[in-house]
């Protein structure tokens, strides 16, 4: 299978606000976002990108639309990486939502949050899951198993995909921690996701992408291994 790019959306106007924005219309990028989503296209340069798929919120539609340019690619919007519809949370502020009995619930068993008016952080897992799975068997039939491709979500969206690839039931998911702007990286295989970037925020990703088989493993047949490395992989 391929490999995805997780990359949150650059710094909002409704960041660091102290208010829930959800998906509140129109909370686009801030000075520090528009700057963080000019600096992803020297970022990921040294990356063959084959598609860019984007939740439908404007902030993420904003933070790919230079990379976008730069590229050539057409930004493919798929609500189900769309933010979490918090409902009656939507709007209001977090020190008011501190006092809410579900705050806890949220904070301590995920799995069983389900916000007044909107969804359930589980069911948020499930379509975001079932989403990139489902894009990524696309753009592997596509593309080979050697393309790579970049998901624009959100910070609570990207924490679910991360917590399924690493096996993790979704009531520990609040122990990942995923910026804006950052990117994590998963490689999806036959039989288990390989998880090789988390929140990272200016490292090098040129070796995102994997390298081409060898002849002899182009003679073979033809799928990488979904073995993991005894020992550690060589990081070549």
């Amino acid at each position: 299978m391929s490999t995805v790019i997780l990359l949150r959306h650059g710094k909002s106007t409704a960041n660091g606000s102290g208010v829930l924005a959800g998906r509140t219309p129109k909370v686009g990028l801030d000075d520090t976002g528009r700057a963080q989503a000019a600096a992803l296209v020297e970022r990921l340069a040294p990356v063959p990108l084959a598609e860019l798929v984007v939740s439908p919120m404007l902030r993420c539609r904003q933070t790919v639309a230079k990379l976008a340019e730069a590229r050539g690619l057409d930004k493919i919007k798929e609500p189900g990486l769309s933010e979490v519809d918090y409902g009656e949370w939507t709007g209001r502020a977090l020190k008011d939502l501190f006092k809410e009995p579900l705050w806890r619930v949220v904070q301590a068993h995920p799995s069983a949050a389900v916000f007044p008016g909107g969804e359930g952080l589980a069911e948020m897992q499930a379509r975001a899951v079932a989403a990139v799975r489902a894009h990524d068997a696309r753009i592997t039939a596509k593309y080979g198993e050697n393309a790579v491709w970049l998901l624009c979500s959100h910070g609570d969206v990207i924490k679910a995909i991360l917590a399924d690839a690493l096996g993790q039931h979704l009531d520990s998911f609040q122990r990942i921690v995923v910026d804006p702007a950052s990117v994590s990286v998963v490689r999806y295989t036959e039989t288990r996701p390989f998880v090789l970037r988390v929140n990272d925020n200016g490292g090098d990703l040129t070796g995102v992408a994997p390298p081409e088989p060898k002849a002899k493993a182009k003679r073979g047949k033809g799928k990488r291994s979904s073995d993991a490395v005894v020992g550690g992989t060589t990081g070549a």
